[in-house]
């Protein structure tokens, strides 16, 4: 009788090594000298006086940030649909379109909405939209938009492709409609592999999301620029770093959570 076949043995788990406690011990320095430091300047008067102009223009850069990425990603359908056309001609506007706006700075592409459309001002008027490209808020809105639509075109397009080729042609061989195979079949699919950098995205648009200053948008940074300039107190930017690391780690819990969610059944 031949002997049972023993079980392979666990993996053993790494040890954190010396270089692991170092980065820890730097981080807990740079957090404990962060938190002497807000506890050593703190003024009640000042919060108080800058507190309201700092929730506006928190809730004006949330406001910014999730209109403009749903704008993005209602763009970025047609888009990353052309990137995967055998149509030559749509494959090559839309890569044209992505390779410009992921190619040239975000701060260039606002000057260009805010200051460039301006001289079309009498073209705008003749239209009707010169409402909407006179004020720098739009103007912000639009550049973020179409920011984001070529990225997340990009993201969108990975996510179909991952989806393998074998349950598209088993949802055909059942009859159904190339729509029903999209919505039900690709979409559903390419969603869970695409959460991760669409959470990537959303995080790099906040933080982009401060240059919108430059052209008089008071969002969380132009306010925090405003406080600094009528008080010189340097706490007035710790607040505003706070106030983004805090959105930035609220948006990493809630991607966790829905990954958990999405992703359940395939945990064993």
């Amino acid at each position: 009788m031949s002997a049972p076949a023993l079980a392979a043995p666990a993996a053993a788990k790494p040890k954190p090594g010396v270089g692991g406690f170092i980065a820890l011990g730097v981080w807990i320095t740079i957090a404990a000298g962060l938190v002497a430091y807000i506890a050593s300047v703190w003024n009640p008067s000042l919060f108080t006086r800058f507190g309201p102009s700092y929730l506006s223009g928190l809730w004006i850069t949330i406001s910014l940030v999730l209109i403009s990425f749903v704008c993005g990603a209602i763009v970025s359908l047609p888009v990353a649909l052309g990137r995967m056309a055998t149509n030559p001609v749509a494959r090559t506007l839309a890569f044209v379109f992505v390779y410009f706006f992921r190619g040239t700075p975000l701060i260039a592409q606002i000057f260009l909405v805010y200051y460039g459309f301006g001289q079309f001002r009498g073209a705008f008027e003749t239209v009707g939209l010169w409402w909407f490209f006179r004020e720098a808020w739009y103007c912000a809105l639009f550049a973020l938009s179409l920011n984001t639509a070529a990225y997340q075109a990009e993201i969108l397009r990975g996510g179909i492709e991952s989806v393998p080729k074998g349950q598209l042609e088993g949802a055909r061989s059942l009859g159904l409609h190339r729509l029903v195979i999209f919505w039900k079949i690709v979409m559903p699919q390419a969603m869970i592999v695409a959460l991760r950098p669409y959470a990537n995205e959303i995080i790099l648009m906040i933080k982009a999301s401060a240059i919108v200053a430059i052209i008089t948008v008071y969002d969380l940074f132009g306010e925090t620029r405003q406080a600094y300039s009528r008080t010189f107190d340097f706490q007035t930017y710790v607040w505003a770093a706070l106030l983004y690391l805090t959105i930035v780690e609220a948006l990493r819990h809630a991607t966790n959570f829905v990954e958990r969610r999405l992703t359940r059944h395939l945990k064993r």
